[in-house]
Protein backbone atom coordinates (compact mmCIF):
# COMPACT_ATOMS: atom_id res chain seq x y z
CA UNK A 1 0.00 0.00 0.00
CA UNK A 2 1.47 3.28 -1.06
CA UNK A 3 1.87 6.17 1.32
CA UNK A 4 -0.28 8.33 -0.94
CA UNK A 5 -3.32 6.13 -0.29
CA UNK A 6 -3.57 5.12 3.35
CA UNK A 7 -0.67 4.47 5.66
CA UNK A 8 -1.39 2.05 8.48
CA UNK A 9 0.07 4.43 11.08
CA UNK A 10 0.30 7.93 9.60
CA UNK A 11 -2.74 7.84 7.30
CA UNK A 12 -6.13 9.41 7.89
CA UNK A 13 -7.68 6.00 8.62
CA UNK A 14 -5.03 5.01 11.16
CA UNK A 15 -6.01 4.50 14.84
CA UNK A 16 -4.69 7.93 15.85
CA UNK A 17 -4.90 9.75 12.52
CA UNK A 18 -8.60 9.11 12.01
CA UNK A 19 -9.34 8.18 15.64
CA UNK A 20 -10.72 4.86 14.40
CA UNK A 21 -9.24 2.90 17.28
CA UNK A 22 -9.79 5.33 20.16
CA UNK A 23 -12.66 3.37 21.69
CA UNK A 24 -10.66 0.17 21.86
CA UNK A 25 -7.57 2.04 23.09
CA UNK A 26 -9.51 3.50 26.01
CA UNK A 27 -11.34 0.32 27.03
CA UNK A 28 -8.61 -2.29 26.54
CA UNK A 29 -5.56 -0.35 27.77
CA UNK A 30 -6.48 -0.33 31.46
CA UNK A 31 -4.53 -3.57 31.91
CA UNK A 32 -1.61 -4.92 29.91
CA UNK A 33 -3.15 -8.40 30.08
CA UNK A 34 -6.30 -7.09 28.39
CA UNK A 35 -4.23 -5.31 25.76
CA UNK A 36 -2.26 -8.48 24.92
CA UNK A 37 -5.46 -10.52 24.64
CA UNK A 38 -7.15 -7.98 22.37
CA UNK A 39 -3.96 -7.54 20.31
CA UNK A 40 -3.96 -11.27 19.59
CA UNK A 41 -7.60 -11.01 18.56
CA UNK A 42 -6.80 -8.13 16.20
CA UNK A 43 -4.12 -10.12 14.37
CA UNK A 44 -6.34 -13.20 14.24
CA UNK A 45 -9.50 -11.48 13.00
CA UNK A 46 -7.89 -9.01 10.57
CA UNK A 47 -5.54 -11.59 9.06
CA UNK A 48 -7.93 -14.52 8.66
CA UNK A 49 -10.87 -12.37 7.56
CA UNK A 50 -8.79 -10.71 4.87
CA UNK A 51 -7.37 -14.04 3.69
CA UNK A 52 -10.79 -15.73 3.59
CA UNK A 53 -12.38 -12.84 1.70
CA UNK A 54 -9.50 -12.65 -0.78
CA UNK A 55 -9.78 -16.39 -1.42
CA UNK A 56 -13.56 -16.31 -1.84
CA UNK A 57 -13.37 -13.38 -4.29
CA UNK A 58 -10.72 -15.15 -6.41
CA UNK A 59 -11.56 -16.83 -9.74
CA UNK A 60 -11.52 -20.24 -8.02
CA UNK A 61 -14.68 -19.37 -6.06
CA UNK A 62 -16.26 -17.14 -8.69
CA UNK A 63 -19.08 -19.58 -9.44
CA UNK A 64 -20.70 -19.48 -6.00
CA UNK A 65 -19.39 -16.23 -4.45
CA UNK A 66 -21.98 -13.45 -5.04
CA UNK A 67 -21.10 -10.13 -6.61
CA UNK A 68 -23.51 -8.13 -4.43
CA UNK A 69 -23.47 -7.90 -0.66
CA UNK A 70 -19.77 -8.54 -0.25
CA UNK A 71 -19.51 -5.97 2.53
CA UNK A 72 -22.03 -7.97 4.55
CA UNK A 73 -20.13 -11.18 3.85
CA UNK A 74 -16.89 -9.53 5.02
CA UNK A 75 -18.60 -8.52 8.26
CA UNK A 76 -19.93 -12.04 8.78
CA UNK A 77 -16.46 -13.49 8.22
CA UNK A 78 -15.01 -11.08 10.78
CA UNK A 79 -17.71 -12.05 13.29
CA UNK A 80 -17.05 -15.76 12.68
CA UNK A 81 -13.30 -15.53 13.22
CA UNK A 82 -13.81 -13.25 16.23
CA UNK A 83 -16.14 -15.82 17.80
CA UNK A 84 -13.66 -18.60 17.02
CA UNK A 85 -10.85 -16.68 18.76
CA UNK A 86 -13.06 -16.06 21.79
CA UNK A 87 -13.98 -19.75 22.00
CA UNK A 88 -10.34 -20.88 21.83
CA UNK A 89 -9.30 -18.33 24.43
CA UNK A 90 -12.19 -19.45 26.63
CA UNK A 91 -10.86 -23.02 26.54
CA UNK A 92 -7.34 -21.86 27.47
CA UNK A 93 -8.22 -19.34 30.19
CA UNK A 94 -11.92 -18.96 31.09
CA UNK A 95 -11.55 -16.12 33.61
CA UNK A 96 -9.31 -14.07 31.33
CA UNK A 97 -11.82 -14.48 28.52
CA UNK A 98 -14.61 -13.29 30.83
CA UNK A 99 -12.62 -10.14 31.66
CA UNK A 100 -12.16 -9.32 27.98
CA UNK A 101 -15.44 -10.75 26.68
CA UNK A 102 -16.95 -7.43 25.57
CA UNK A 103 -13.64 -6.17 24.19
CA UNK A 104 -13.17 -9.27 22.03
CA UNK A 105 -16.71 -8.90 20.71
CA UNK A 106 -15.82 -5.41 19.52
CA UNK A 107 -12.79 -6.55 17.51
CA UNK A 108 -14.83 -7.85 14.50
CA UNK A 109 -16.73 -4.55 14.43
CA UNK A 110 -13.48 -2.60 14.24
CA UNK A 111 -12.31 -4.93 11.48
CA UNK A 112 -15.53 -4.50 9.50
CA UNK A 113 -15.40 -0.72 9.94
CA UNK A 114 -11.78 -0.40 8.85
CA UNK A 115 -10.80 0.90 5.43
CA UNK A 116 -9.45 -2.53 4.46
CA UNK A 117 -12.87 -3.85 3.51
CA UNK A 118 -13.63 -1.03 1.04
CA UNK A 119 -10.26 -1.41 -0.67
CA UNK A 120 -10.59 -5.18 -0.89
CA UNK A 121 -14.11 -5.08 -2.33
CA UNK A 122 -13.14 -2.44 -4.90
CA UNK A 123 -9.89 -4.18 -5.86
CA UNK A 124 -11.55 -7.58 -6.15
CA UNK A 125 -14.20 -6.16 -8.46
CA UNK A 126 -11.63 -4.36 -10.61
CA UNK A 127 -9.06 -7.15 -10.81
CA UNK A 128 -10.20 -10.78 -10.45
CA UNK A 129 -6.56 -11.94 -10.45
CA UNK A 130 -5.71 -9.88 -7.36
CA UNK A 131 -2.78 -10.53 -5.08
CA UNK A 132 -3.96 -12.31 -1.93
CA UNK A 133 -0.72 -11.58 -0.12
CA UNK A 134 -1.13 -7.83 -0.66
CA UNK A 135 -4.64 -7.89 0.81
CA UNK A 136 -3.55 -9.86 3.85
CA UNK A 137 -0.45 -7.72 4.44
CA UNK A 138 -2.54 -4.52 4.30
CA UNK A 139 -4.98 -5.90 6.87
CA UNK A 140 -2.24 -7.22 9.15
CA UNK A 141 -0.39 -3.89 9.01
CA UNK A 142 -3.52 -2.11 10.26
CA UNK A 143 -3.95 -4.70 12.99
CA UNK A 144 -0.28 -4.35 13.96
CA UNK A 145 -0.60 -0.57 14.16
CA UNK A 146 -3.61 -0.72 16.49
CA UNK A 147 -2.19 -3.63 18.53
CA UNK A 148 1.16 -1.89 18.99
CA UNK A 149 -0.50 1.33 20.13
CA UNK A 150 -2.76 -0.62 22.46
CA UNK A 151 0.11 -2.45 24.18
CA UNK A 152 2.29 0.66 24.39
CA UNK A 153 -0.54 2.71 25.86
CA UNK A 154 -1.37 0.01 28.43
CA UNK A 155 2.30 -0.23 29.51
CA UNK A 156 2.12 3.48 30.37
CA UNK A 157 -1.42 3.55 31.75
CA UNK A 158 -1.47 0.48 34.03
CA UNK A 159 1.52 1.49 36.21
CA UNK A 160 0.07 4.98 36.60
CA UNK A 161 -3.29 3.51 37.61
CA UNK A 162 -2.56 0.30 39.53
CA UNK A 163 1.20 0.32 40.20
CA UNK A 164 1.57 -2.97 38.32
CA UNK A 165 1.93 -4.75 35.00
CA UNK A 166 -0.02 -7.92 34.25
CA UNK A 167 -0.10 -10.79 31.76
CA UNK A 168 -3.12 -12.95 30.86
CA UNK A 169 -3.19 -16.39 32.45
CA UNK A 170 -3.54 -18.41 35.67
CA UNK A 171 -6.79 -19.33 37.39
CA UNK A 172 -7.26 -15.68 38.43
CA UNK A 173 -7.43 -14.45 34.84
CA UNK A 174 -4.19 -12.47 34.97
CA UNK A 175 -0.79 -12.69 36.62
CA UNK A 176 1.11 -9.67 37.95
CA UNK A 177 4.63 -9.61 36.50
CA UNK A 178 5.71 -6.27 38.02
CA UNK A 179 4.61 -4.32 41.04
CA UNK A 180 5.71 -0.79 41.78
CA UNK A 181 5.74 0.83 45.20
CA UNK A 182 3.26 3.62 45.78
CA UNK A 183 4.78 7.05 46.12
CA UNK A 184 4.57 10.59 44.90
CA UNK A 185 4.50 9.42 41.27
CA UNK A 186 2.69 6.06 41.52
CA UNK A 187 -0.21 5.74 41.27
CA UNK A 188 -2.35 8.46 39.78
CA UNK A 189 -5.64 6.59 39.99
CA UNK A 190 -7.43 9.00 37.68
CA UNK A 191 -5.95 7.17 34.71
CA UNK A 192 -7.80 4.00 35.69
CA UNK A 193 -11.08 5.59 34.58
CA UNK A 194 -12.17 6.35 31.03
CA UNK A 195 -11.96 10.09 31.73
CA UNK A 196 -8.33 9.75 32.80
CA UNK A 197 -7.59 7.58 29.77
CA UNK A 198 -9.02 10.29 27.53
CA UNK A 199 -6.74 12.88 29.14
CA UNK A 200 -3.69 10.69 28.64
CA UNK A 201 -4.72 9.75 25.11
CA UNK A 202 -5.32 13.39 24.24
CA UNK A 203 -1.71 14.17 25.07
CA UNK A 204 -0.45 11.38 22.81
CA UNK A 205 -2.78 12.41 19.98
CA UNK A 206 -1.43 15.96 20.13
CA UNK A 207 2.12 14.59 20.06
CA UNK A 208 1.16 12.33 17.15
CA UNK A 209 -0.36 15.16 15.15
CA UNK A 210 2.70 17.33 15.76
CA UNK A 211 5.09 14.58 14.58
CA UNK A 212 2.85 13.83 11.62
CA UNK A 213 2.92 17.46 10.55
CA UNK A 214 6.70 17.57 10.79
CA UNK A 215 7.32 14.28 8.94
CA UNK A 216 4.60 14.68 6.30
CA UNK A 217 3.94 18.43 5.83
CA UNK A 218 1.62 17.78 2.89
CA UNK A 219 -0.31 15.02 4.66
CA UNK A 220 -0.75 11.38 3.78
Amino acid sequence: MSLDRQHSFWGSLSPLGGLTGVGLLIMASARLSWAITVAGGLFWVYGLTSFAFAFLSSPVCKKFFPECGRTIIYTCLAAFFGTLYLMMFWLLCPLASLETFMLLLLVPLFCADSGVIDEQVAAAAANPNHDVFEFVSDAVSQAASLAGLLIAFSIIREPLSFCSLSFPGTYQGMVTIMYFKSGAFFPMGIFATSAGALLLLGYFICLYQYCRGKIFPRGV
